[in-house]
């Protein structure tokens, strides 16, 4: 695989912050800067949780001007974003702030949706993970309330931020693969689904591969706005360095995507009833994978402390929990109680005390507590995993902001008993800028393999060893 000298942006929407990246291919590694970042996070109004998706348009509008003022020769611009939650569109008009999928207005939507639709049955069309607000459930309640007669367009995030930029409307298909409507087994929109749960075949737009150029921003001189993998994950398992297939992987950030990657969809009832997800990836690859909490537990712990009183520096709160030698409970970080905003520690308090156990006493016991019990959550979802679809999984690679959580890395090692190679931290922009490159001609990778490539040699993960590997090798010498 070769590369040839150019640059594209990548706008990536997380679910606690933005950024807007350049990524710089200079005919053997792919380097980046960060151009832009911003606070994300959801808005309380009359009805309900919702995104500020407003203000973000407008701070990546910011963080694209200053990219071409660094780099004025831009090849394209792709964008990515966590994914099920969308706008809704009349004439090329947005009706609406989004929702927050945290948002508690699909309980009955579920209720509604599986009067129509077994459970069993539905995962047996789309292949989804049962959450609660998955797209088809979210647009079940908009469909209740009415809020679907004024529309005509369904927009999931990043091809919001399309349509804001080109005035073109498409779905982008890792991402319309998290909607529940999409067909597992031929890739296409699920139209006798729509029909059964009375939702407007109309409302959903043309599906378009990654790769695919969807128009060009006008106001950015005419900048090519390019279709990459829009669900933040997909763009983030491409941005794994990975350089053998026995792999599973943990994209950590608010939450914690963990799975291997398949050819084609597993749908077993072992598989359902494990609640394993198939989601589109690049090139047609499979995400099987289980959403887990993720770091979400610790943030919304935080955000409760620094309530009237003085932040909270992370490094120093993680050097305290490490510094805890007594062994300390854990929880099940998969417990749906956990899943709403509100008072993170008094939750997890109450989980150990319903259960008679003694839950962990001050801030350092309960971090630590915290993160030994993702770990065992992640290193359990690996093992499962690899059962589930006959992987033998020798490597795991944790990407994302988690990788800069040393003892989270280290406890997932020790957990699982498998090497952890931590990072790159921004694999998801990674992963957004290998499919522009290739687009554009910046690299000749036929697959995701050779995508991969290009990874692994622009950037080396961190080796977390399991203590008890640690232990032997040092007898060794």
């Amino acid at each position: 695989m070769t590369l040839a000298r150019g640059s594209v942006a990548a706008v990536d929407f997380g679910a606690t912050s933005g950024r807007v990246m350049l990524g710089r291919f200079d005919g053997g590694t792919l380097q980046l800067e960060q151009v832009a970042r911003f606070p994300n996070g959801p808005v309380r109004a009359a009805d309900g949780l919702h995104w500020d998706f407003s203000g973000l348009l407008a701070a990546s509008r910011a963080g694209l001007t200053r990219s071409l003022k660094r780099e004025p020769r831009l090849c394209s611009v792709g964008v990515d974003a966590w994914a099920v939650d969308y706008g809704l569109l009349k004439n090329g008009r947005m009706l609406r702030e989004p929702f927050h999928y945290r948002d508690e207005r699909t309980t009955s939507a579920v209720q509604a949706a599986h009067s129509v639709v077994t459970p069993a049955e539905l995962y047996e069309r789309n292949g989804l993970q049962h959450l609660p607000f998955n797209t088809m459930f979210q647009l079940e309640a908009d469909r209740a309330s009415g809020a679907l007669s004024g529309a005509d367009t369904m927009l999931l995030i990043p091809d919001l931020v399309a349509h804001a930029l080109t005035g073109v409307a498409v779905a982008e298909r890792t991402n319309a693969s998290t909607t529940g409507l999409l067909s597992v087994r031929s890739g296409g929109w699920d139209t006798d689904l729509m029909d059964r749960l009375a939702l407007p075949r109309s409302l959903f737009p043309e599906l378009v591969d990654a790769g695919a150029v969807i128009g060009a921003a006008s106001e950015f001189g005419g900048l090519p706005v390019v279709a990459v993998g829009s669900h933040d994950t997909a763009s983030a398992v491409l941005g794994v360095p990975a350089t053998q297939p026995d792999f599973a992987y943990i994209s950590c950030g608010t939450w914690g995507l963990v799975g291997v990657e398949v050819e084609r969809p597993i749908l077993t009832a072992a598989s359902r009833e494990a609640n394993f997800t198939n989601e589109g990836g690049v090139d047609g690859r499979v995400r099987y994978l289980h959403n887990v909490m993720g770091l979400w537990l610790l943030s919304e712990s935080v955000r409760q402390w620094e309530r009237g009183s003085a932040a909270i520096e992370l490094g120093r709160l993680l050097a305290e929990a490490a510094a805890v030698r007594a062994d300390v409970p854990i929880f099940d970080a998969d417990d749906p109680v956990f899943l709403t905003p509100g008072d993170m520690p008094a939750r997890i308090e109450a989980w150990f005390v319903e259960r008679g156990e003694q839950p962990p006493h001050g801030r350092a016991e309960l971090t630590r507590s915290i993160i030994e019990s993702l770990a065992e959550t992640f290193a359990r979802t690996v093992r499962l995993a690899g059962e589930l679809s006959s992987r033998a999984v020798s490597v795991i690679h944790l990407v994302g902001g988690g990788s800069q959580n040393e003892l989270l890395c280290q406890s997932t090692a020790d957990r699982s008993g498998l090497p952890v190679l931590a990072g790159p931290v921004e694999a998801t922009a990674i992963g957004n800028m290998l499919v522009q490159g290739r687009t554009a001609g910046l690299l000749d990778a036929s697959d995701v393999d050779g995508l991969r490539e290009a990874v692994a040699r622009s950037f080396e993960p961190r080796i977390h060893l399991p203590r008890s590997r640690q232990a032997a090798s040092r007898s060794d010498r």
